[in-house]
């Protein structure tokens, strides 16, 4: 069973802030850092940057402080006797710099709803929502090979996933993570096994095969919506991806579904 003692997001403290508790407290203690921070690990006290997680348990030395005109941190206290966190493998009071801080951060703000709500499934969600975010904690401290510019890699990839009818190039990109466009396109296939504009083809081609399975839209509108100027130019990339053409792939969908 897991207690959850207090749940903070988005905490902004001052330029002077300190956290300085030599024994430790007797619960656990994870902060997420959204800006940098000096942070005692290990006997000595070192600069970290932002977008870092750090798991302090029951009785250990815990000491941090702002190191710029402010500290911004989430952070959630609590006690547990799940074996998943009381014999967890993850590192602590080490920071572990995360890809995603933004999800992170998602995770403590619907564990602070679940925790001052009374909901009726509040014990059950804030178990799934805790093993969740350490499900990701362990994931981000196997990452040891991580690229420099991920972060920003990854936030481009999302933008690109949710939108994309955008009108992407690679100099469109390259300008919106403030990088060349030789220098994104090797960091991108090295980060994530595939080029950016392929990306942006098959994340193209996935939303027209939604439009094209669960709408009505003639394939002229889909292309339109998928970011083409020309129905030939769209019907050749999907058939490159799909193996055929978006009016064979309705049909075959329509006569799927009579089947059934």
């Amino acid at each position: 069973m897991t207690t959850i003692y207090y749940v903070g997001y988005g905490a902004a403290h001052p330029g002077d802030f300190l956290y300085d508790f030599p024994e430790g407290h007797d619960f656990w203690l994870l902060i997420l850092t959204h800006t940098p921070a000096e942070i005692w690990v290990q006997g000595s006290v070192r600069e970290y940057p932002a977008n870092c997680a750090v798991l302090f348990r029951p009785g250990q030395k815990i000491w941090y402080r702002a190191c710029a005109e402010q500290f911004v941190n989430d952070w959630v206290r609590f006690d547990t006797d799940e074996s998943y966190l009381t014999e967890t493998t993850l590192p602590l009071g080490v920071p572990l710099p995360l890809v995603d801080p933004g999800y992170f951060s998602r995770l403590f703000q619907l564990l602070a709803t679940e925790h001052f709500f009374q909901y009726d499934y509040r014990e059950l969600s804030i178990d799934y929502l805790l093993r969740l975010m350490f499900h990701k904690l362990l994931e981000a401290a196997r990452e040891t090979d991580r690229q420099p510019d991920e972060h920003q890699l990854l936030e481009l990839r999302k933008r690109i996933h949710n939108n994309p009818g955008f009108a992407w190039s690679v100099p469109v990109m390259a300008e919106s993570v403030h990088l060349s466009p030789s220098y994104l396109q090797a960091l991108y296939k090295s980060a994530f096994g595939v080029s950016c504009m392929e990306d942006v083809i098959q994340s193209r081609v996935r939303l027209a095969k939604e439009r094209l399975l669960y709408g009505s839209q003639r394939i002229a509108d889909i292309a339109a919506l998928c970011g083409y100027r020309n129905v030939e130019h769209f019907s050749r990339q999907f058939r490159r991806i799909a193996g055929c053409t978006p009016r064979s792939f309705r049909s075959s969908a329509g006569a799927a579904a009579d089947q059934k």
